[in-house]
């Protein structure tokens, strides 16, 4: 059932109808999301030391300890500078199972999924650009990981400033569903910002843009990030926000100086070899410039035998 359907298709351009490429879509999300659901299973049975590394964090910033519900409505209580999670309904301890075990398999598979991504858009880049692929698969991986990584450790930063706005003589009962979907949310969104430099990089390895082109766009850039760190950021506060745009700022910028090498190299090579970077589909370039031509030699004059002495040239009166 998920076979592919580029394997019908011999086209050496890859080619192929809108409802082939409607069913190949189909295929490779089958594909990621069965990855991501095998991981999310065996993630279940490791579901309690998943739970305790996820909370761990924030109860050694905020938690209470051993202090009890009762003692933090006691007198001279600190509760408010502290947070205590709860668990609240009959069905609440098996959601935050699911949720636990989800969020492990969307982290876990991301070599899964975003191979099948690739895989998807591939087959319509030339054959110079498919190279990347391995590149793309090789550090997107780390950028995910390392952008849910970042997030988790920021969360008991956020959490204990969040916190100390808490009024004298009221407590912080956090639910535990409540923590895991901000969690959740914030590990895909420092995952999936992370992955723009990537994005810039293979753009410009495959021609779309220039180094120069993303460096003049960095005052724009600086802006579009903060702005999406303000909106996307599920705390809204902003530590958070600052800890998504400083390092992917940091990042744009390190992208920006892979391709202005990248783009001197190019220009290294092309001055070398003027069909270095040509597409399979692009011609090479033809020297154009006219080559100074000899004149010919002048016909010897020939006598056809004529009474009349006309002196003719290859057979003829004149010259034409």
């Amino acid at each position: 059932m998920l076979k592919s359907a580029r394997k019908k298709e011999k086209d050496p351009e890859g080619r192929m109808p809108l409802a082939e490429h409607l069913r190949e879509l189909r295929n490779r999300l089958l594909k990621s999301v069965l990855a991501i659901c095998v991981v999310t299973v065996v993630a279940m049975f490791f579901y309690m030391d998943i739970a305790k590394f996820l909370m761990q964090p924030v109860l050694d910033a905020v938690g209470c300890g051993g202090v009890s519900l009762s003692d933090l409505s006691g007198s001279g209580s600190k509760g408010h500078d502290c947070a205590y999670f709860t668990v609240n309904g009959l069905l609440s301890p098996f959601t935050i199972m699911l949720k636990v075990s989800f969020t492990t398999g969307l982290v876990v598979a991301t070599p899964v999924w975003l191979y099948q991504l690739w895989a998807f858009l591939a087959p319509g880049l030339h054959r110079n650009e498919k190279k990347y692929g391995l590149f793309f698969v090789g550090l997107g991986v780390p950028l995910f990981v390392g952008g849910a990584y970042f997030a988790y450790m920021i969360l008991p930063t956020s959490a204990k400033v969040l916190i100390g706005f808490t009024p004298e003589g009221a407590n912080n009962l956090l639910p535990l569903d409540d923590f895991l979907d901000l969690l959740a949310r914030m590990v895909v969104v420092f995952g999936l910002a992370f992955e723009l430099p990537l994005l810039l990089i293979l753009l410009n390895f495959t021609g779309v843009i220039s180094g120069r082109r993303m460096l003049g766009w960095w005052r724009a850039m600086i802006m579009g990030i903060t702005v999406f760190g303000a909106i996307a950021t599920p705390s809204t506060d902003p530590i958070g926000m600052f800890a998504l745009a400083g390092p992917v700022v940091v990042l744009y910028f390190g992208a920006v100086g892979v391709a202005l090498i990248n783009d001197r190299r190019k220009a290294r090579r092309r001055a070398a070899d003027p069909d270095f970077g040509l597409s399979d589909d692009e011609a090479s370039q033809l020297d154009l410039t006219p080559e100074a031509v000899a004149a010919p030699s002048a016909a010897p004059e020939l006598t056809d035998g004529d009474d009349s002495g006309t002196t003719r040239r290859n057979g003829y009166d004149d010259v034409t």
